[in-house]
């Protein structure tokens, strides 16, 4: 297996090359709205949208960001992440109460809520405006933006089933909500919803459990780049002391290095190559 030159606008299940652009388009999601146009278009998407919109949660984070591309065979929705440095702190807080999830089943994360109502509409608008042939809905994202890629899939699976996207793809994503939403998320999107993690990237870790959790359907990437569909408990846990052993002098930046969207789409270009 190779790396495909391109996207395939036609894709509609899982395969490594399509994990590979999405996580490519994840990590566009990070760059100014020129980068993003002219990239989506040499990708073949005819029509993009930029959202961003400002909040007000007790939070360091006040804004999200989105972009939609569309072609006449596939949409993919890809919203913006942020650095470790900004969010950990934010995830950790156990203090801050859930709140009802999507069509009030479970609960999630009150800041990832907020993130997500401010552009949730935005996003739908150009979705409905967009999707004048049947395309494909992908949604994606890195870090926050997994959490609100997953989130975003799962509202509009449980408000209308009938619109429910192709795919859920996530790179270093947080734990977002309930074990009730979560089993709601298997269930609607089995074989479609993918929860990428990098070795010892501490996103993924956060916020604590056991009020929040994450959904099905992980891959994992070990200490070597490999990625698994699977891994043992007892494997995992060998595997990450190998990964925090890989740098000597800095054993505790391991997690912030795995959590890179750069790190990622890397992984993923090996697995193929």
């Amino acid at each position: 297996m190779s790396v495909p030159p391109t996207i395939d606008h036609r894709a509609t299940r899982y395969s490594l090359a399509h994990a590979y652009w999405l996580a490519k388009a994840s990590g566009l999601a990070y760059k100014d709205e020129g980068a993003i146009e002219e990239q989506v278009r040499a990708w073949g998407f005819d029509r993009v949208r930029h959202h961003q919109t400002r909040f007000s949660a007790p939070f360091p984070l006040q804004d999200t960001q989105a972009f939609t591309a569309a072609s006449d065979h596939m949409i993919i929705i890809a919203f913006r992440g942020t650095e470790p440095a900004q969010i950990k702190d934010w995830l950790s807080d156990a203090t801050t109460p859930p709140v009802p999830g999507p069509s009030g089943t479970g609960y999630i994360h009150h800041g990832f809520g907020e993130a997500l109502e401010s552009i949730y509409p935005e996003v739908k608008n150009s979705l409905d405006e967009f999707r004048d042939n049947g395309q494909s809905v992908w949604f994606t994202g890195h870090s926050l933006g997994g959490a609100l890629a997953m989130l975003a899939g799962a509202r509009m699976y449980l408000e209308a089933p009938r619109l429910a996207a192709e795919g859920v793809y996530t790179y270093g994503q947080p734990r977002v909500c309930d074990r009730l939403l979560a089993a709601a998320c298997n269930k609607g999107f089995k074989d479609r919803m993918y929860r990428f993690v990098n070795n010892n990237d501490i996103v993924p870790q956060l916020p604590p459990e056991p009020v929040f959790t994450h959904a099905d359907a992980l891959r994992y990437i070990d200490s070597r780049g490999k990625l698994h569909e699977s891994m043992p408990l007892i494997g995992a846990l060998a595997d990450r002391a190998r990964g925090l052993t890989a740098d000597a002098l800095a054993p505790a930046s391991d997690g912030v290095r795995d959590h890179s969207i750069k790190n990622y789409v890397t992984a993923l270009e090996k697995n193929l190559s």
